[in-house]
C-alpha cells in the first residue's frame, strides 16, 4: 500500500509519517510545499490512500486562506479525479469550518471540494474536524498556545495570559495519528465528518498552571497525576520541549556519616520514591509504622533486613544481594532496619506508599534487637 501525505513536513505530517513507517504499514510518499505540481500529480495518481494535512492558518495576507486551503484542496481533488481511480482521501479540517470567518470559510470550502470529489468518484472521503491539536514537534509562537507555553516555560521565558478563563478544546497528536492509522491499516475510508477524540476541555489559566507545575517539579519533586489521560499527554508534550542542555537536573542530597539520602519524586496519591546509600557496617532504619508501607530494592551491595513484631516479639532476618532484583516490603507493626553487611557501599531504592508528612510521620523509633 502506498500512502501520500500532503503536508508531510508539518506537525501532524511528521508524527504520522514516522508512525506509519515504524509500524511498516505502508510505503509513504511525502508531498511538501517544495514539491512541484507535476511531482504531486504523479504521486497522487499512484496512491492507494491520500492524507491531506496541508493548509494555512496564520497567513500574512487574509487572501492566503482561500489559496492555501480552499483552492489547494480543490486542485488536489481535481488531480485525484484525473487519475481515473477512486482514491480514498482523508482531509484534516477544523471545527472552525462552521464559523463565519476567513479561516472557517476556507476550511468549509475545502470540505465541500472533498465531499464533491467523493460523490463524483465514489471514493471514500473522511473529513476530520479537528480541535486544537497539541503534542511533540508543534511549532511554538505560531498558532498553538500549548506549544508556546511548553517552549517558553521549559526555557524560563515569560508567557502571556490575557484571559485565564478563556476556554480551550484540545486533542493530542497521538489520538489524531491513531485515527488516521486506522484508515491506513484497514485500507478503507468511510465517508463523513469525523470528530477526533478524546477532546480535552480546559482553560488558558489551567493550562499555564499545569505546565508551570511540570517545570517546577524539578525543584519541588511534586508530580501531577501524569500517568493517564490529558495530564499524561500534556506532560509528555512539555518534556518534548525541554532543550538538550536541560535534559538532566540535580537532586538535593542529604549526607551524614551513614551515607546519602535523596528524594526523586513525590506523587499526588501514590507516595514517593527516593534512594539512599550506606557504608559498610552501617545500619539504617530502626522504626515501625502503623499504616505506612514501603518497598526496598537493593541495587548494589549486600543488605541484611531485620524485623521484629512489636507485640509478639517475633524476629525475622533476610539477606538480599543487589544482583537479585528482589523487593523487600516493610509491614505495619513490624520494627525494621537495614544493615550493609558487605564490603562495598550499598545503594537502595525506596518507595513509600505515602508522602512524608512531618506533622503525621507515622514513624516510631524502635530497635529490632531489644
Amino acid at each position: 500500500m502506498q500512502v501520500v501525505i500532503i503536508g508531510a513536513n508539518g506537525f501532524i505530517g511528521q508524527n504520522l509519517r514516522l508512525q506509519i513507517e515504524e509500524r511498516g504499514l505502508a510505503g509513504v510518499v511525502s508531498v511538501t510545499r517544495d514539491t512541484s505540481r507535476e511531482s504531486r500529480r504523479a504521486a497522487l495518481a499512484s496512491a492507494d490512500l491520500v492524507v491531506h494535512l496541508a493548509g494555512v492558518n496564520r497567513p500574512r495576507d487574509v487572501a492566503e486562506f482561500a489559496t492555501g486551503n480552499a483552492d489547494l484542496t480543490a486542485a488536489i481533488c481535481d488531480e485525484l479525479e484525473a487519475s481515473g481511480r477512486a482514491i480514498p482521501l482523508v482531509y484534516a479540517s477544523s471545527i472552525q469550518a462552521v464559523l463565519d470567518n476567513a479561516y472557517g470559510r476556507s476550511k468549509r470550502a475545502g470540505e465541500q471540494a472533498v465531499e464533491a470529489y467523493g460523490v463524483r468518484t465514489g471514493a471514500g472521503v473522511a473529513i476530520l474536524r479537528l480541535v486544537n491539536v497539541f503534542g511533540k514537534w508543534c511549532r511554538p509562537n505560531y498558532n498553538s498556545v500549548v506549544a508556546t507555553f511548553c517552549h517558553n516555560i521549559a526555557r524560563g521565558l515569560p508567557i502571556s495570559v490575557v484571559d485565564p478563563e478563556s476556554a480551550l478544546r484540545l486533542v493530542h497528536i497521538d489520538d489524531v495519528v491513531a485515527q488516521i492509522l486506522g484508515y491506513v491499516r484497514d485500507g478503507v475510508v468511510a465517508s463523513g465528518l469525523v470528530e477526533v477524540g478524546p477532546v480535552h476541555d480546559t482553560t488558558v489559566g489551567m493550562l499555564s498552571d499545569l505546565i508551570g507545575s511540570f517545570a517546577a517539579s524539578r525543584e519541588t519533586l511534586e508530580m501531577e497525576r501524569v500517568g493517564t489521560g490529558f495530564l499524561r499527554a500534556l506532560y509528555a508534550t512539555f518534556v518534548s520541549y525541554i532543550p538538550p542542555d536541560a535534559f538532566s537536573y540535580r537532586l538535593t542530597k542529604h549526607e551524614d556519616p551513614r551515607g546519602v539520602f535523596a528524594e526523586l519524586v513525590r506523587t499526588k496519591d501514590s507516595g514517593q520514591l527516593s534512594f539512599f546509600s550506606a557504608h559498610p557496617g552501617v545500619t539504617r532504619g530502626g522504626h515501625y509504622h502503623h499504616t505506612k508501607t514501603e518497598k526496598f530494592l537493593v541495587v548494589k551491595g549486600t543488605a541484611r533486613f531485620g524485623f521484629r513484631h512489636v507485640i509478639t516479639g517475633e524476629r525475622f532476618d533476610l539477606v538480599v544481594e543487589g544482583a537479585e532484583a528482589r523487593v523487600v516490603e516493610t509491614v505495619p507493626g513490624w520494627v525494621h532496619d537495614i544493615t550493609n553487611i558487605g564490603s562495598d557501599e550499598m545503594f537502595v531504592l525506596l518507595w513509600a506508599n505515602e508522602r512524608f508528612d512531618p506533622q503525621l510521620p507515622d514513624t516510631i523509633a524502635a530497635k529490632v534487637a531489644e
